[in-house]
């Protein structure tokens, strides 16, 4: 790993925006070394599955044109991104990583890629993910499997793969993920960066492809904190084509970046998420411990607390997810079956042999960890956990069920729809990313981007590199 420089396709979005709006760095500029970058390293991380460089390059040009003239539109304005391939691009392929789709071109922009847009941020192109948004890495899809920029040999965790990898080595200042049971923190947590599952209705998902309809969310992944906010203020709101939508007020988020979490109560669900379990790595438990330690002595009240479902959740989240993968997919596993990849093809079958009494019982545990979560959330602020079980595998050997059996340590924010943000907390002794996970209370991504900004500014893990 190597610490932060100053090669323009590693500056922060807050970084590349202060000297965008002051007139110090050209949108031009910044898009040709994300380009560059892309050039240089996608042969060897297939980020990417499709690169839309003509279009990035006349759209840094228009946004030139709109700061030189005065019409600067925010911190995102002139800021290259990319897009999980499962966000609608309006004239623009969307494939979901899936030979299903891959002709498909829709004919309008995902509410999230007009946010951006409207924004002012400047389209990279679409990222590699796994099938459908629960594959794995997978051979028989038509696209290669983004790798993990810390370790070429190690995988990026998914979905959000090319999410992950891309915004991990430069190649983008920032990428939307989705998030179903993990897909966003956990390639956020093995890649080193940040990533934030909003409030489930916090951000529309009108034109972001179905996984699963009652535990989708869409979320910004970025390198900092700062950035998340940022990302975040583009496309959260009310969306009336997404009926399960929020109209909560967005608030400023950007008001949230500042350091203290004096006399906040944080939770710790040892029981669950620091015990002694074999399929969890010791080291990521003692890193997360650290992390802890140092949120204590920044002015936070940590309390251990109980929450028993939790033992129920991940088998909720899975029944509820396949369930309703299967009743999107149908059509197409009954007609089009050799079109999917084996892993996803397999996965969603499950669904079709599941009743609906699976369905309701998990809908009940789902029911129970609600009422629990927000009981024990009564008592303290935010809950603080490792984000994944296990640093990143190896592709050598790796058995894409692990996925699907054991613990996971992301998934009950999705079945309760909790704000949950993963960031960087240290590396394992071979050189692989340790993310963190805090988690708040419905609607407060305020509280848990200061809690998780406060602990970056004190810790500085954002600041390295990877090797490549």
């Amino acid at each position: 790993m190597s610490s932060t420089d100053n090669q323009l396709h590693y500056l922060s979005i807050r970084q590349a925006g202060e000297l965008l709006r002051q007139g110090e760095l050209s949108p031009v500029e910044l898009t040709r070394a994300c380009l560059d970058r892309i050039d240089a390293t996608d042969d060897r991380l297939h980020s990417f599955i499709l690169l839309l460089q003509d279009e990035a390059l006349s759209d840094a040009r228009s946004a030139e044109a709109e700061i030189l003239r005065g019409a600067y539109r925010g911190p995102m304005h002139g800021i290259p991104f990319a897009l999980k391939d499962l966000y609608d691009t309006a004239g623009i392929r969307t494939t979901s990583g899936s030979r299903v789709d891959i002709d498909r071109v829709p004919a309008e922009d995902a509410r999230t890629t007009a946010g951006l847009k409207n924004a002012g941020g400047i389209l990279l192109g679409k990222l590699a993910m796994h099938e459908f948004a629960l594959g794995g890495p997978d051979w028989t899809t038509p696209f290669e499997p983004a790798c993990n920029p810390w370790n070429l040999a190690h995988i990026t965790g998914g979905s959000s793969s090319g999410s992950g990898s891309a915004v991990a080595s430069g190649q983008a200042m920032g990428a939307l993920g989705s998030c179903t049971g993990g897909s966003i923190r956990g390639p956020a947590s093995l890649c080193g960066i940040v990533g934030l599952k909003p409030t489930y209705g916090r951000v529309s998902r009108f034109g972001v492809v179905t996984l699963s309809w009652s535990q989708d969310h869409a979320g910004p992944m970025t390198r900092t904190v700062e950035d998340t906010a940022y990302m975040l203020q583009a496309i959260a709101g009310h969306d009336p084509r997404d009926p399960t939508s929020s109209k909560a007020p967005v608030p400023d988020y950007s008001r949230s970046l500042r350091e203290d979490i004096r006399g906040v109560r944080i939770g710790l669900p040892r029981h669950y998420f620091f015990d002694d379990d074999p399929g969890v790595s010791q080291e990521v438990v003692a890193r997360v411990e650290q992390a802890v330690e140092a949120l204590a002595g920044l002015g936070a009240e940590v309390e251990d607390v109980t929450l028993p479902s939790l033992d129920y959740v991940r088998a909720a989240n899975s029944v509820i997810m396949v369930s309703e993968a299967f009743a999107y997919h149908e059509p197409n596993l009954k007609t089009r079956p050799q079109e999917f990849g084996e892993i996803v093809r397999s996965r969603f079958r499950i669904g079709g042999l599941l009743n609906a009494s699976d369905y309701l019982q998990a809908q009940r545990v789902r029911t129970w960890a609600r009422r629990e979560f927000a009981e024990v959330m009564k008592t303290v602020d935010f809950l603080v956990t490792p984000t994944m079980t296990q640093p990143a595998p190896a592709f050598e050997g790796y058995d894409p069920a692990s996925t699907v059996r054991g613990k996971s340590f992301t998934a009950p924010f999705n079945v309760t729809g909790l704000p949950a943000i993963s960031i960087p907390c240290g590396f394992t002794e071979s050189g692989l990313p340790i993310g963190m996970q805090i988690a708040g209370k419905p609607f407060d991504e305020p509280g848990v981007i200061q809690a998780a900004y406060t602990y970056q500014q004190q810790a500085g893990w954002h600041e390295l590199r990877p090797p490549i």
